[in-house]
């Protein structure tokens, strides 16, 4: 009998339209989703980066070069022939988790396109008085520091 009680609730709550706060929570968390997306990828792409310039700066020395690398904030002395490799695998890796940040904020991207479509979200517009005016091609244009006379 219990079963049967959370079955019927279950199903009751699948058949429920979401109430106005709850569609605009489920949005604005998918939005959060994607900027939390987006931050990571900026931070993945600086690491990449600073990879890169590792990478160039040790390519040209000796192999032989005594260098210190920093592991789980631990400066290790290697040489630039231990390092080298390492640091490029690391800098191959970051490739990749680019590649899959960037398809998760499509994807999301995606989810929160269908989202509003599915519940005819629509998004404000910057306030009137940040949106440039165009003018008027009926009415003469006054400036606020500036009177002109007009002939009527």
């Amino acid at each position: 009998m219990a079963s049967e009680a959370t079955k019927s609730s279950k199903t009751s709550e699948k058949g429920k339209k979401l109430s106005q706060e709850q569609i605009v929570a489920t949005f604005n968390k998918l939005r959060q989703d994607q900027k939390n997306y987006v931050q990571k990828l900026t931070e993945v792409e600086q690491d990449l980066n600073e990879h890169s310039l590792v990478c160039e700066a040790l390519k040209d020395i000796d192999p032989e070069r005594v260098c210190y690398r920093m592991i789980g904030g631990v400066l290790v002395e290697r040489t630039v022939k231990e390092v080298l490799p390492a640091v490029s695998h690391n800098k191959d890796q970051l490739v990749k988790i680019l590649d899959a940040l960037n398809n998760q904020i499509e994807e999301k991207g995606k989810e929160i396109n269908e989202f509003k479509e599915k519940h005819n979200i629509q998004i404000r517009k910057e306030p009137p008085n940040m949106q440039p005016i165009e003018p008027s091609k009926e009415e003469p244009q006054a400036s606020s520091s500036v009177l002109v006379k007009t002939e009527a």
